[in-house]
Parts: C-alpha cells; sequence; structure tokens
C-alpha cells in the first residue's frame, strides 16, 4: 500500500486506541457509523453533480475514512483488515472482467453487464450459497426510487416487464386514475399512500425503460426547483417585498418569467 494509505490506517488505530485513543471513536460500532457511511457516499455524489473537483476529492477523503473505520474495527475482533478488503475487491474485479485481464471477449457494455451477474452467480454456486430467487440481493437501504429502478429491472432479466415505454404510460394513467378515485371517495391516508405508492413504483419503471437514471433525476429537478424559487424570492426581495405577502398570481408571473430567463 502507499505511505498514506498506510498513514491513514495508522492514524485510525491510533483514534481507536484505549490508551489515549478519542472517546467518541472508541464508543462507535458498525451499527452507529453506518448513517454517516451512507451520508459521505451522497456527499460524493452531490459534489460530482456540482462538477467540483477540490470538494470531490475532499468527499472521497471522507468516504474513504469510512471504509478505513469499519476494517479497524472487523480487525479489533479479529475479523478481517483492511489489507483484506483491498485484496478482495482487486480479486473480485480481476475474476469478473475475464475480457481484461484473460481471454474471454464481450461485445459491449450491455453483454459485460450479462456477463457480471453470471459471474456472481457462479461465485453464490461455488460457495455453496443458497439459490437467490429474482429479486434477494437488493438492499433495503437504498433509496426508495433507486430500489424501485432496481427490482423492476431484476424482473426484467426473467421476461417480466413491459414491451416498450407505451404500456408504462398506459399502466402510469391508471395508477393516476385510481388514486384520483380514492382521493374522491376520501380514502384514508393508507390508502392514499398506497395507491401514490403504486404511481411512484410506476414512474421508476418508465425511468428504466427510459434508460434515465430516477434518482438523478429527481435530485436534478430539486436543484432547478431551488435555484428557481429562489429566483423569484429575490426579485421580490429586490423590491423590498417578502414573497409571503405577494399573491399566487403574482409568484407564478415571476416564476414564468425565470424559466424564459433560463431558456
Amino acid at each position: 500500500m502507499s505511505k498514506e494509505t498506510d498513514r491513514l490506517i495508522e492514524v485510525m488505530a491510533r483514534l481507536r486506541n484505549p490508551d489515549g485513543g478519542c472517546p467518541w471513536d472508541l464508543e462507535q460500532t458498525f451499527d452507529t457509523i453506518a448513517p454517516y457511511t451512507i451520508e459521505e457516499a451522497y456527499e460524493v455524489a452531490d459534489a460530482i453533480g456540482q462538477g467540483d473537483r477540490g470538494a470531490l476529492k475532499e468527499e472521497l477523503g471522507d468516504l474513504l475514512l469510512q471504509v478505513v473505520y469499519h476494517a479497524r474495527m472487523a480487525e479489533e475482533e479479529a475479523a478481517f483488515a483492511f489489507e483484506d478488503v483491498a485484496r478482495g475487491i482487486a480479486d473480485k474485479m480481476v475474476r469478473r472482467h475475464p475480457h481484461v485481464f484473460g481471454d474471454a471477449t464481450v461485445a459491449d457494455a450491455e453483454a459485460q453487464t450479462a456477463s457480471w451477474e453470471a459471474q456472481k452467480a457462479a461465485e453464490r454456486a461455488a460457495a455453496g450459497g443458497a439459490q437467490q430467487r429474482t429479486l434477494d440481493g437488493v438492499p433495503l437501504g437504498m433509496p426508495a426510487l433507486t430500489r424501485a429502478e432496481k427490482l423492476t429491472r431484476r424482473a426484467a432479466r426473467v421476461g417480466f416487464d413491459w414491451p416498450d415505454a407505451d404500456q408504462v404510460f398506459d399502466k402510469m394513467a391508471e395508477e393516476i386514475a385510481e388514486l384520483r378515485h380514492e382521493i374522491a371517495e376520501g380514502a384514508p391516508r393508507a390508502r392514499l399512500e398506497d395507491e401514490l405508492g403504486d404511481l411512484l413504483f410506476c414512474v421508476a419503471n418508465l425511468a428504466r425503460h427510459l434508460k434515465v437514471d430516477p434518482e438523478h433525476a429527481l435530485r436534478a429537478a430539486n436543484a432547478k426547483f431551488e435555484r428557481r424559487f429562489r429566483a423569484v424570492e429575490d426579485s421580490f426581495a429586490s423590491e423590498g417585498r417578502g414573497i409571503a405577502d405577494a399573491s399566487l398570481d403574482a409568484m407564478e408571473e415571476r416564476w414564468q418569467r425565470v424559466k424564459m430567463d433560463e431558456s
């Protein structure tokens, strides 16, 4: 390993040392650190979305710290160490890319995805693991929209899928109609939640058919809304007015003006 990687591992070992280490770090467990690991991964994605390479370098460091943290706690249990983690992932990459590190060939990225899944299945079989069902192994901790897209992708592998996006649109129209019906009937919140969930799941399925990452699309929509709303708010502030004092028509007029300025 590099000198800086060794140094980071030593820093973490010092923080976790009962003799003079950090009290906070010493109290942490896999369960308490896991939320920080997820948070750091999101911050990496945010830095990428912003195109900020300086922030990306910093956030990747924070994420790497999470890997070192978990590995250190595992080493304290004599389970494994950071070197084992690095060796394992390097071996896996070589094994799952026989077209790069061996004599196999793949036609394109789609063929490589199929090869990757076949390699995973072979590894499970070699390890004597139980045969997985189609939807097994999709992490519950994923963002719901991303998980919905992945579930539909898994189902599609065995042929359970709409033939094209047109049928997904038809299904969306059906789900919208069902939701409107429940609203008109004064249905309880549980029924509305159920129907709205079906609609959101359908949207994730549509995103897959369109080859669009639904999580990325929604993040972009959030950023766009934030940017435009702030511009509307600032336009009222420049006139010495608060946005809360403006009428909905006035806000809508400013909103449309902001949209035109962006186009």
